[in-house]
Formats: C-alpha cells, structure tokens, sequence
C-alpha cells in the first residue's frame, strides 16, 4: 500500500459540458488531475453532498467547490463540521475574493483562478495537496507500518509464512491467502523488526502510538494491550496487587476481575449495586462507599486478617452493563477517602471523552488530569467493542494521583501478560483507533447519539399511535423518561416530541433524578447516574411500575429467538428486556429493519401463528413440546411460569445479598486444581462451598463467587438457580447461559469443595 497512491478529488458545483472558457478550463483540469492517477467525482449541489461521499465521511483528499453566494457557505460549512483538515480549493475570480465573507476565507486552504493559470499547474496543486492530507491521515505506528510494507523485505525470522508465501504452497492455504487479502499477511510481522518498535518496552513508534493514544484520550500513559480488556484488567491487579491485599469490588464485576484477585491471592470486599424491577443493572450508591461503610464491610469479613488495613484498590464498572454512567468525580471522593487507587473498567465506555453530554462521568476527565491529591486512577477499555479496532484491542490508561505507578515495575506487570509475538494489525487498528477519534471522535459519537435518538423516538411514536387507536394495547417500549422538562416550559414534553437537538447536547435529559419512576432505582442520589443514549434497552410486556407482574406478558426469550431468526443479535437481555447498541457501525437502514421485525413480530403475536411456522428448529428437537404450541400460548405459559415463581425478583434478589466467605477465590482455586472437588446438583447444594464463580447471563453478577457458601436452600441464592433450572426443563431452546453452571440430564452442577478437606 503506498498512502500516495488512489487519491481522490471531489468538484463541486463546477460546469464542464457548456461551452464556456470556464468550462473547457475546468474540463481540461479534470483531465491533468486524470494524469495524475486521481480520481475525480463531480457533486452538483449541497444535497449532493448531503447523501453522498460527506455524508459517508470519507473517501475524498480534496475538495474544489465553485463560487456561488447562495450555496458556498453551506457547502463548505458542512465540509469543515466533518473533515476539519480536508484541504477545499475555492474556485472564483480575483474581483469577487474581496466580497467572500470572512468565515468563509478563514476556511479555504486555496483559490483557483481557472483563467488565471494552466489547468497542468493548478492540477499540480491539487495533487500535492490531496498527498499532504493523506500523509497526515497516517498515525504513528501505522504510518511506519505501511512505510515497512513497501520495502518488500525478505523476511528470515518469524512468523514462519513470512509475509503469506508458505499460505500459497497449499491449496487451502490459498484460500486463506485470498480471503484475508496480502496486505493481511505483510503487516504480520516479528517483535525482530525494530523499524517499528517494541511492545515490551513501548519503544519507537509502537511507543509512539501509545503516547499519542494518552494525549487523545487524556491519559498521561497508555498501554496497547493486544489480548482484550480481560488482560488489561490482570495487568493493573498484577502491578498493584499482592497476597492478602484488600480489594473494593464492583460486585457487577467482569469475570476477569475475578481471575486477576485468584492469580494474586487478594481479598475481595465487595460493593453491592442496585438492579431495577426488571433486572436492569444500577449503580453503586455513594453509601455503599462512604468510608465508615467501607470499614464496616471490611471488619465484618472472616478473611480480613488486619481489620485495619487500608484497601489496595477500588474496582468500579463503568459504565453498567445496561449502560449507566457514573458521575466520576463523586466516585473518586467517595472512594477516595479510603483508597489511593481506583480502577474504572469502561470496556464498553471508550468513546465518553469524545462527547461533552458524557462530561465528568469517565475515568481520564479532563479536568482532573494533574491533580496528584487525587486518587490514582486506571482506565481499561475495549477499544474493539464500541470503537473501531480488531477484536482483542485494548488501552489500558493510566492517570498519576497519591500514588505514583513507576514506569519500569508496572511494565513488569504488562510484560507478565503480554505476548513476545503480538499480532502487529491489532496493535495498527489501535493506533489507527486514537487517529480517527483525535480526527472525529466529537462526530462519530455525535452521529451514534443521534441515531440511537431517532430510534427511540420512533419507538415511542409508534407505542403513542398504537394506545391511542387501543389504550389496551401493547408495543414495545423503551426504557427512557416518557417527558422531559424543557427550559422555559411549565409543562413536561413527551419524549417522543422533543427537539431531537436538545435530547443530543443535554446530559440532564439522560440523568436518573430521584423521584421519577421511569428508571426504577428508588433513593438515587441527585446527579449519580445518567442512562448512555447509545445503549438501548427495549421493554417487553410483562411487568407492572410497581413491580408487580401483568397479567398478560412476553418475555424477552421469545422476541430475542424470533430476531434471531431474521439475522438480528442484540446484545444481552433479560426476563422482559434486551439491550441494543448503537455504536458507530449503526445507520439508519438498520435500526429502520429492527423497527421493522418488532412489527413483524406483533403481527404473528396477534393472528396468534403456530410455533412450528415461527421456530421450526425448536419443533425439530423438540417435537413433544411444541409441535402444538401457538406462539401466545407459548408466551403465556413462560410468562405464567416467571410470574409465578418470582423469577425476575428472586433474581434481583440473589444479586443484592452477600454470601458468607469462607475461603479467598485463590484458596478456592487450588483445591479445584488438586481435584479436592465435587460436581454438585444446586438441589444439593445447601451450604455447600462453590469452587467456581456462578455468574447467571444475564445480568453478569456474580451470585456466588469462589470461596463462598451457598446458603441455605429457602434463601434467594439457591432458590434463583433452581428456579432458573426448572425454567431450562420445562422450555427446552430458551435455556439460561449460567458461567460456572454444568447441565447433566436436565439438572444444573456445581463445582464444590470437598467437605473432608474445608
């Protein structure tokens, strides 16, 4: 690839059919910029632009926009709000330049007087401007990158197809070739070629992207981490954690949380965070903490040997899975009153520093930044899961506070979970990641807001249009205030007929303000969460305000299986929920189609459609079940079964208790590792030990974590897991994905510790 070659010139509003001396001009440069290798697209006016390469936002090196009083200013306007580099040729007359407003001038890289000089020279212009504005495009890393490809050196070292040539010595190995394309293969390179630097020691221009990553992201250092988040998460704990050291942990905690405490012998104290009535993952609320709460849990806990002891570390998911955001300043006061690190995991949260409507509610804020009273904060993100980069991309940032994290102990750490051959594209996407947001992070994420936003709106216009024909009716509902208070307005306006602007640009239309009962988390402190636009959460029929289940429902089970059907995977969902998100992949056409399904979906809901005609597979494997089945008697019987065994509220109640440690996760992995452990069915499981976590998806939350006992079997814990079993039984295709969980005939084991060796 060289970044000079397959430029791109678009011309707007300029004439080369008529006969004029402009235009035979204009065509003949059109001609010499031909010459050069470069391809020219004529737009004709604004709408042009509108809903075509602008609109794409990309795709072009230079603009030529003809002079025109009326369009020009539009036209360039809406260039510069999406390309702030692009370089735009203004083409006009001497006499006309002293006339162009000054925002205009202020704009323009340069003018083209197309009489006034040769086609040949001005295309030269052009050419050398449009290669200059792609050479910028470059970051760090990837710029060297591409540069090492075009020597088409011979490689003696590894990885051992060197460059894709052994792929070809085998008919499927060319297949392979051919799929992923050579550029693939060249850019797979060895940590021997030290043109590019070094990931071990963050040196050259692998350092240079990361540096270059800090300053987008606002950290003082970043990490490139080229084994996901779940390897961001071990290296912190790794640096930061030893034998015995307390740990303050999310309850709502990844799974690798959980690994890295068992890898370093940790502790773990646990903050508990709130669920809603429909099972939606809330917040930690500030009193969970307070410093004399944190005390509390800490000398309560049997595996606390000094009481005393100040913890290590706080861990705080954020945002929720369900897409709450914290606000983060109280989180570090909070916290910080009792710890001197804190560890914000926003896997799923990148992009809030490029939007002011996430301000103040993610770990590297701005105007923390320097502040060395502080706490030390980390910040590990999945730059794959909601930016643009290869699956298993990650930064890991670091902001300096009370504690000062030494450059070369912290990278003993990285070093002792990162790879000696990293897969060199993923460490380019992510260099290629901090360029695009440093680039256009405020648009990107702004277009995500606004679709996500014309999705929810036209969700709540078409539940508005359905009650009104049939106040008994039901649709799918958003989970989202029904109004929102506008400045100036006495009355409240429904959600669905605020100026999509305002809905875009203001944070407090997204805060979770106590009082109101759209969110569901009763006694939220004023300003601690606010709900991301771009997570979605659809409601399916089924549970009332007040907790209680309806009557009539649809659990969420049934309507994810159907848009499976049609091609559609949403992110995660619950007994009467499903998440969607809309991260910067999402257009209007898709969202447009799922819109579109949850029709289809009523349509055979309501004529009441056989099963079989609906979810032939379930009829194929199990043919007893549901080959006589509608799909509302389907929905009645589920719904009939969660309702009736308190399905949804003996799972928030699960998540809201702590069971009582009895041995530390790592105590707890050794005795699984000398097989001093038994598979037991939960129906046997009172006060039994769990070896392994026991984390229900969804939500995520741990119900049991290793070490701990699983009470008694009338309380919530051991009442959740059986009913959720019974659950699988009785729906064969809609079982429950539990991590920790094996289903031998129908019935759920669990790894226990073995009673002679507790």
């Amino acid at each position: 690839m060289n970044p000079e070659e397959n430029l791109t010139v678009i011309l707007i509003g300029t004439d080369i059919s008529s006969d004029t001396a402009y235009a035979q001009m204009t065509k003949a440069l059109v001609e010499h910029l031909k010459s050069y290798h470069i391809t020219v697209n004529r737009v004709p006016d604004l709408e042009g632009l509108q809903f075509g390469p602008v609109a794409i936002g990309t795709g072009f090196d230079c603009v030529v926009v003809a002079w025109d009083p009326e369009k020009t200013p539009e036209i360039v306007s809406l260039l510069r709000s999406r390309h702030e580099n692009i370089p735009i040729f203004l083409m006009t007359e001497p006499e006309v330049l002293s006339h162009i407003p000054v925002e205009i001038v202020k704009e323009v890289n340069e003018y083209i007087w197309i009489l006034g000089d040769t086609s040949e020279f001005i295309a030269g212009r052009i050419d050398a401007a449009a290669k200059r504005y792609r050479a910028t495009l470059l970051p760090p890393m990837f710029s060297e990158l591409v540069h090492f490809s075009e020597d088409h050196e011979y490689s003696w070292h590894t990885p051992g197809h060197t460059g894709g040539t052994a792929f070809l010595k085998s008919p499927i190995g060319r297949l392979f070739h051919e799929f992923f394309g050579e550029e693939l293969f060249r850019s797979d390179l060895s940590i021997s070629v030290g043109e590019l630097g070094s990931l071990l020691d963050h040196s050259g221009p692998i350092g240079k992207a990361e540096e270059y990553a800090a300053q987008v992201f606002g950290a003082d250092r970043t990490y490139f981490v080229t084994n996901g988040t779940s390897t961001s998460n071990r290296i912190i704990h790794t640096a930061m954690v030893t034998r015995d050291d307390i740990v303050l942990v999310d309850r709502n905690c990844h799974k690798s949380i959980e690994h890295a405490i068992t890898m370093n012998h940790g502790t773990p104290v646990y903050m508990i965070p709130s669920r809603n009535r429909y099972g939606i993952l809330g917040p930690i609320y500030p009193k969970e903490m307070e410093p004399e709460e944190i005390k509390r849990k800490i000398s309560s806990n049997p595996l606390v040997a000094d009481h005393g002891c100040k913890p290590r570390i706080a861990v705080v998911t954020n945002s929720t899975y369900d897409g709450l955001c914290y606000d983060a300043k109280g989180v570090e006061t909070y916290l910080g009153a009792s710890v001197d690190n804190i560890h914000f995991d926003e896997a799923w949260y990148g992009y809030a520093r490029f939007n002011p409507i996430y301000s103040g509610r993610f770990g590297m804020r701005e105007e923390s930044k320097g502040d060395l009273s502080a706490p030390t904060v980390f910040a590990t993100q999945s730059t794959h899961k909601l930016l643009a980069a290869f699956s298993q991309a990650s930064m890991l940032h670091v902001r300096e506070g009370r504690t000062q994290v030494e450059k070369d102990l912290f990278n003993e750490a990285f070093m002792m979970h990162a790879s000696t051959s990293p897969f060199y594209p993923i460490i380019a996407s992510l260099d290629v990641s901090s360029k695009m947001m440093d680039d256009g992070g405020h648009l990107l994420t702004r277009e995500s807001i606004d679709e996500a936003i014309r999705f929810r709106q036209m969700m709540a216009r078409i539940s508005s249009t359905i009650k009104e024909d049939n106040p008994s009716d039901w649709w799918f509902e958003v989970w989202q205030p029904e109004s929102i208070q506008l400045p100036g307005e006495k009355e409240k306006t429904p959600f669905k007929d605020v100026p999509p602007v305002e809905l875009a640009t203001n944070p407090s239309n997204w805060t979770l303000h106590p009082g109101e009962s759209w969110h569901g988390f009763k006694d939220i402190p004023k300003d601690w969460a606010m709900l991301d636009p771009i997570k979605v959460t659809v409601l399916c029929p089924g549970i009332n305000a007040d907790e209680s289940f309806e009557d009539f429902g649809i659990p969420a089970a049934l309507v994810v299986k159907f848009l499976d059907t049609k091609g559609i995977i949403n992110e995660k969902s619950g007994d009467y929920n499903i998440l969607f998100l809309f991260s910067m992949g999402i257009t209007n056409g898709k969202w447009g189609t799922l819109v579109s399904e949850f029709f289809e979906f009523k349509r055979q809901f309501e004529e009441n459609v056989p099963v079989k005609e609906i979810f032939l597979d379930l009829v194929e494997n199990w043919p007893q079940r549901y080959q006589d089945l509608t799909i509302q008697e389907l929905a009645d019987q589920m719904h009939q079964y969660i309702a009736g065994n308190n399905q949804t509220i003996l799972g928030n109640q699960a998540c809201a208790i702590l069971p009582c440690p009895v041995m530390t996760p790592a105590e707890a992995y050794r005795h699984l590792v000398r097989g001093e452990v038994e598979s037991i069915p939960v129906s046997d499981m009172e006060n039994r030990v769990v070896a392994t976590g026991v984390v229900p998806y969804p939500p995520g939350i741990p119900v049991l974590m290793p070490g701990e006992n699983a009470g008694l079997n009338t309380e919530p814990i051991l009442s959740y897991l059986r009913t959720l079993e019974e659950f699988d039984r009785q729906f064969p295709g809609f079982s429950h994905d539990i991590h920790g969980v094996e289903v031998k005939d129908g019935q759920y084991h669990i790894y226990c510790i073995r009673e002679d060796v507790l």
